[in-house]
């Protein structure tokens, strides 16, 4: 199991009718497994998990790691508001063949750190799937400290962190812990590249599901010290980056994904993206093709 540079946090594609579109989802593997991705997470966030059925979680999960066959990393979200619930999930996921998953800290109940600690705990020793740390208290109303990642850090079971918080002094406190057996991951696309430089070995991504190969390429120029070359790529990027960010996510990600062919839209309670916002769309999708096909490029002549 690979776990650094570019994994995609992948959006579930739904047909006119609102059922899953598994001819998309196919397509959009094979899109990320063509342009370098290193492991997708199927039934994140960004995925839209809580507005899934556990049958449709199943089929979801079950279809990627049948597309995928072994070619990249398939990891599923199993995150909950409860423990208990959190562990019967990663089960399930392990059963339907997830090589880990990424755990949210749990939304909503805002638990304390040593209910985090104990947590992730219950989940590593029990669920049957390595687990990644997921931290982003934009969403789930708790911010897990790195103190409490550093009591988490040799646990058995706990191979990594996402990280969605992006500023220089968490990262500065993340990256001494650090270690072959424990990823630093960032879970903020504007800001990965310098969480790259401070320790991190990779992203966990929402724009790589349109960008894959920059994004892919952007990680690996990081990765062998080339942050020149990274911070260019990135830069060409920064529209996207806020483009991505005018609505909550994945709303702007999923009018991208349409517009590209990939689904029809998304389930309440969010709606589709606002006028003002769609008259970006045409510019946002040649900065995409643009993009790629200078990544792809450069990695075919590689």
């Amino acid at each position: 199991m690979r776990l650094s540079g570019s994994i995609t946090a992948l959006a579930t594609p739904f047909t006119d009718d609102g059922t899953l579109d598994l001819l998309a989802w196919a397509q959009m593997l094979e899109k990320q497994i063509a342009s370098g991705t290193s492991a997708v997470v199927v039934a994140g966030s960004t995925g839209e998990a809580a507005a899934l059925s556990d049958q449709e979680y199943d089929h979801l999960l079950a279809d990627a790691v049948r597309v995928v066959d072994g070619r990249i990393g398939v990891f599923a979200g199993t995150g909950l508001s409860n423990t208990g619930k959190t562990v019967a999930q990663t089960r399930r996921a392990a059963e339907l063949g997830a090589q880990a998953a990424l755990v949210v800290t749990p939304p909503y109940v805002r638990p304390t750190q040593a209910g985090l600690v104990a947590h992730y705990r219950a989940v590593a020793t029990q669920g049957g799937l390595p687990v990644i740390l997921y931290n982003v208290p934009g969403r789930t109303g708790v911010d897990m400290a790195p103190e409490t990642v550093a009591e988490l850090v040799d646990v058995p079971g706990v191979v990594g962190l996402k990280e969605a918080r992006g500023d220089a002094e968490r990262w500065a406190a993340l990256a001494p812990l650090a270690s072959p057996g424990f990823a630093l991951l960032s879970g903020d696309d504007p800001s990965f590249v310098d969480a790259m430089r401070a320790g991190a070995v990779g992203v966990i991504s929402v724009a790589s599901n349109v960008v894959p190969a920059s994004m892919a390429a952007i990680a690996a120029a990081a990765s062998r010290g080339a942050f020149d070359v990274a911070e260019a790529r990135d830069m060409a990027l920064r529209p996207l980056y806020d483009f991505l960010g005018c609505a909550p996510n994945p709303i702007p990600l999923k009018a991208l994904l349409k517009a590209q062919g990939f689904g029809a839209g998304l389930r309440l309670p969010l709606l589709p993206l606002e006028p003002p916002h769609v008259a970006s769309l045409a510019a946002m999708l040649s900065l995409v093709d643009r993009a790629e096909a200078d990544a792809s490029a450069a990695r075919r002549a590689a």
